[in-house]
């Protein structure tokens, strides 16, 4: 049997301890974050994020990244230049190969998806 699982309140859940963000381009820039799920090959995961302020590099040479943002203000800046800021309830796509940076305007908090580079999606 296939359990369903459920979260509410992804705005309070707790996160665990922040730590400094590893690929930070802004001193003292710290994140959280707890996965609520991850597939059993690994291949796709769920999780929540929160980050303080700040810029920071991203790379998603391996996998894809879908977030929701559940509060805060952040732009994201790719390598060609295009920059585009999201706010509470927008969703943001990178896809495989996306390389760019990220800067916190505001504590950002976002509910995220990674889909590892097996994954195989189905045809409507």
């Amino acid at each position: 049997m296939i359990n369903l699982l459920g979260y509410g309140d992804l705005h309070h859940r707790e996160l665990g301890p922040y730590s400094a963000k590893k690929t930070t381009l802004t001193p003292g820039q710290v994140e959280a974050a707890s996965t609520l799920w991850r597939s059993d090959d690994g291949s796709v995961s769920v999780g929540v994020w929160e980050c303080t302020p700040g810029t920071f590099s991203a790379v998603r040479d391996t996998s894809s990244e879908i977030c929701h943002l559940i509060f805060g203000r952040a732009s994201l800046t790719g390598v060609d230049g295009f920059t585009s800021t999201y706010g509470p309830g927008d969703v943001i796509i990178l896809p495989r190969g996306w390389r760019g940076k990220w800067t916190i305007i505001e504590r950002t908090r976002k509910l995220l998806f990674y889909l590892r580079e097996r994954t195989r999606f189905w045809r409507w």
